[in-house]
C-alpha cells in the first residue's frame, strides 16, 4: 500500500531532522587556530616555490614565517581551548610540507645537490624523520597528551636551524674552506643530528601561555620564551639560531637530568 504525499513528506522531514540532530556540534573555536595552519602550510609552499625559482635567501624566510604561524595556531589553540583532533591532522600536514619537504629542498638546492643521489638522500633525511615524527605525535597525543612538553625535538625546529644556518652563512661560504667539503661537511653531520634528536625520546619545552596563571606556574619558563623571542628580534638569523641551540641543549640537559634521576630513585629502592 503506497503512502500519500503528505505522509511520505512527513516521514522524509523526520528522518532528515533526525540526522541533523545526530551530527556532532561544530566546533567554531578551531576557525581561528586553523586559519594560522593554513598559513604555516602556504608559506611551506611559497618557500619551494621561491628556491625552485632560485631565491633562496627568500624561500628560507618564508621557513621562519611557517615556523611562526605554527607557533601561533598552537599558542590561540591552547589560549582558546580549542584543541581538536581534526587541528592535529591538519597541523601535521601543513607541517610535512613547510617544516620537512621545504627545507629539505632548500640545503639540496644550496649545497647537497653536488654529492648527486648522496646529497638527495641526506636532504630527505629531516623529511621523512620528520614523517615519523609527527605520526608519533599524533599517536601520543590521543593516547598520552602532555600539556608541558614535546617527546622528541619538533620538527619546526629542525627546519628553522637549517634555515637560519643558510641565511647566516650563505654569503660567508669561505668559513667552511677548512673542510674537505666545505660547507656541506657541517651540515650533512647536522641534518643526521637533528633527525636523530627528532626520533629521540628527549623532552623538549613547548611554549607556555601568557596569562597570569601561566606566569605563576612556569615562570622561569614564561620568562625563557620571552627571552627567546627578545633574542631574535634584536639578531634576526643569528638570534634564530643560537634560540633553537639554546632550546635543543635545554631539552638534552633536561632528559638527562630526568634519566639520572630515575636511575637514582631505582638504586635506592
Amino acid at each position: 500500500m503506497k503512502y500519500p504525499i503528505q505522509h511520505r513528506y512527513q516521514s522524509f522531514k523526520q528522518k532528515r531532522l533526525a540526522k541533523r540532530e545526530s551530527k556532532p556540534p561544530v566546533n567554531h573555536k578551531i576557525v581561528v587556530p586553523s586559519f594560522f595552519t593554513l598559513m604555516n602550510l602556504f608559506s611551506g609552499f611559497l618557500s619551494i616555490v621561491a628556491v625552485s625559482e632560485g631565491e633562496l635567501f627568500r624561500g628560507a624566510w618564508f621557513i621562519v614565517a611557517a615556523g611562526f604561524f605554527d607557533v601561533m595556531d598552537g599558542y590561540i589553540a591552547r589560549l582558546a581551548n580549542a584543541d581538536s583532533d581534526f587541528g592535529v591532522e591538519l597541523d601535521s600536514l601543513s607541517d610535512i610540507v613547510s617544516f620537512g619537504v621545504a627545507p629539505s629542498f632548500l640545503i639540496y638546492t644550496f649545497a647537497l645537490h653536488e654529492f648527486q643521489f648522496l646529497g638527495m638522500l641526506i636532504s630527505a633525511v629531516p623529511a621523512m624523520c620528520g614523517a615519523v615524527r609527527l605520526a608519533r605525535f599524533n599517536v601520543n597525543t590521543r593516547l598520552t597528551p602532555n600539556q608541558h612538553h614535546f617527546i622528541g625535538l619538533p620538527i619546526p625546529s629542525l627546519a628553522i636551524i637549517l634555515a637560519a644556518f643558510y641565511l647566516s652563512f650563505h654569503h660567508q661560504l669561505e668559513l667552511f674552506d677548512l673542510f674537505r667539503n666545505g660547507v656541506s661537511s657541517v651540515l650533512g653531520p647536522l641534518i643526521i643530528l637533528l633527525s636523530v634528536l627528532m626520533l629521540s625520546t628527549l623532552p623538549f619545552d613547548k611554549v607556555p601561555k601568557m596569562d597570569r596563571a601561566s606566569f605563576q606556574q612556569n615562570g622561569f619558563k614564561s620568562f625563557l620564551f620571552l627571552g627567546y623571542f627578545t633574542l631574535i628580534l634584536l639578531f634576526r638569523e643569528l638570534g634564530l639560531m643560537a634560540v633553537i641551540l639554546i632550546y635543543i641543549l635545554k631539552g638534552i640537559v633536561d632528559g638527562l637530568r630526568e634519566y639520572f634521576s630515575t636511575e637514582q630513585r631505582f638504586i635506592s629502592s
